[in-house]
């Protein structure tokens, strides 16, 4: 579909600027990008913002996590916290660019995901984006993951479609690996294929662990892992959980890889010290990277790495020896700056690109990744 535009030129209906947001399970705040896209070339990301959340945000957030008293209600209100930070962050991108609300096609922003149950035909990403709209006077487009649900998908993930788009090869299978609170790989192959599933925790735990040892909100740098040695007994025993044998499409959060689940794996072993536990989480989230790695895609020319464990150096080297532990040598680890989108910008970036592909009534899922019944348009539209 064609549209005239101000300037008198065709383009596609979709084409513009687009906000993305993503606040993801790491809970530590929302990234926004502002992206111009228009058809037949790459988006071009015009400015980037990130908004924190406050400690009482984070708290009520992480508390949404299990079955509580008056979870409707604290629902409701963390939803409408969140999207003031939302607005903040829109509001930072537009003042840096310069942007009126009606030079922006629409806001996609993710939510926060409180529970991610798909087996149980569910999946919960708290959000008000009725308020956000109020307070944008932006088109908003939301809750991406419920018709891949409702057509028997996982929900997630994503982004695959998203990075096949910006990051695929004819020459060379490569892969993506999304280090967040989750870890979760894309496939991409040389001819043209596009796999992906989650792996496993990865910032979930580590900043779990290093809030209780170092209260701090994360590891900066790896350095309190860098202080430990890897404890092999708990990593095997971290290791000895079903999900990590499962067959893709499968897709997992913090209903299973929580502190409850942390601390049962921990029992019988309180004579490893916090930084022995720290280097042996940066191992478990290494270790189901490489195996699932040499298990998809050993034929792979190279890793990008995106999200906030890209900044992890500790990590990043500990999946580059993992790689060469399970035979899969000569691989680079890398960030996707290597392909020109720093790695802080790619998930936003993508839930921009999925708000364009909504807008314009194109399907977003990958069903051979989710497991859904066919593609779908995703997300719910709501006007400014």
């Amino acid at each position: 579909m064609a549209r005239r535009t101000e300037a008198g030129e065709t383009g596609n209906a979709a084409d513009g600027v687009y906000f993305g947001l993503m606040s993801g399970t790491s809970m530590d705040g929302v990234d926004g990008v502002a992206v111009q896209f228009t058809e037949g070339r790459p988006p071009v990301v015009l400015g980037e913002a990130h908004v924190g959340f406050s400690e009482g945000l984070r708290e009520a957030l992480f508390a949404l996590q299990a079955p509580g008293e008056n979870e409707l209600e604290r629902e409701a209100l963390a939803a409408n916290a969140l999207a003031t930070r939302y607005a903040v962050c829109c509001h930072e991108l537009a003042s840096m660019n310069g942007y009126s609300a009606a030079k922006v096609r629409a806001i996609g922003v993710h939510g926060q995901t409180v529970r991610h149950r798909p087996e149980k035909g569910y999946t919960r990403q708290i959000n008000n984006p009725a308020l956000l709209a109020e307070m944008t006077n932006i088109d908003i487009v939301a809750d991406f993951r419920s018709r891949d649900v409702a057509a028997g998908g996982q929900g997630a993930p994503l982004v695959p479609a998203f990075h096949a788009t910006i990051f695929g090869s004819k020459n060379e299978t490569r892969v993506v690996c999304n280090l967040g609170g989750i870890s979760n790989i894309t496939v991409l192959s040389a001819g043209g294929g596009v796999h992906g599933f989650d792996c496993g925790p990865a910032n979930a735990l580590l900043d779990e662990w290093a809030h209780r040892h170092l209260n701090r909100p994360f590891d900066e740098g790896g350095h309190f892992a860098s202080q430990g040695q890897v404890n092999r007994p708990l990593l095997n025993a971290l290791l000895d959980e079903p999900f990590f044998e499962q067959r893709p499409p499968k897709s997992t959060g913090r209903d299973l890889f929580n502190p409850a689940w942390l601390d049962a794996k921990l029992a019988g072993f309180d004579a490893v010290s916090p930084a022995d536990v720290q280097a042996t989480l940066v191992a478990l989230t290494a270790v189901t990277v490489a195996r699932e790695i040499e298990r998809h895609a050993s034929d792979c020319r190279a890793v990008y790495v995106c999200g906030g464990g890209a900044r992890n150096p500790v990590l990043m080297s500990a999946i580059q020896q993992a790689l060469a532990d399970t035979g899969v040598t000569g691989v680079p680890v890398m960030t996707t700056d290597a392909l020109g989108v720093p790695p802080q910008q790619v998930e936003a970036l993508a839930f921009a690109w999925l708000a364009m592909r909504c807008m314009a009534r194109a399907t977003g899922n990958v069903a051979a990744v989710t497991g859904a019944a066919g593609e779908r348009v995703l997300g719910a539209i709501y006007p400014r």
